[in-house]
């Protein structure tokens, strides 16, 4: 049996990206119609995060909410192109 080899790395940039855009949004003094949303859904990553196995189609649709959101936001574009690098990294989208 192998040796648990510690966290996974896509957790942790993953919650890394999270904390991010949290940090950026929480800073960005404009009120957005959608704040609410992208902030549940923030929420909601994070919680995945700390339970160490995220469900993928979750981030997925979380990534989808975020996105839809915050997408039109210049000064968020960065840490959001973070937070959808960090979901890719549990494989890209299924194929159709």
């Amino acid at each position: 049996m192998p040796e648990d080899s510690g966290p996974d790395p896509r957790v942790e940039a993953l919650g890394t990206t999270v904390v991010r855009l949290r940090a950026e949004l929480d800073a960005y003094p404009v009120e957005l119609v959608d704040r609410g949303a992208a902030e549940d859904q923030l929420e909601a990553l994070g919680a995945m995060v700390r339970s160490g196995t995220p469900d993928v189609p979750a981030l997925r649709q979380s990534l989808l909410i975020v996105s839809a959101a915050l997408g039109s936001v210049s000064a968020l574009a960065e840490p959001l192109a973070g937070l959808r690098h960090a979901v890719e990294l549990f494989g890209g989208p299924p194929p159709r």
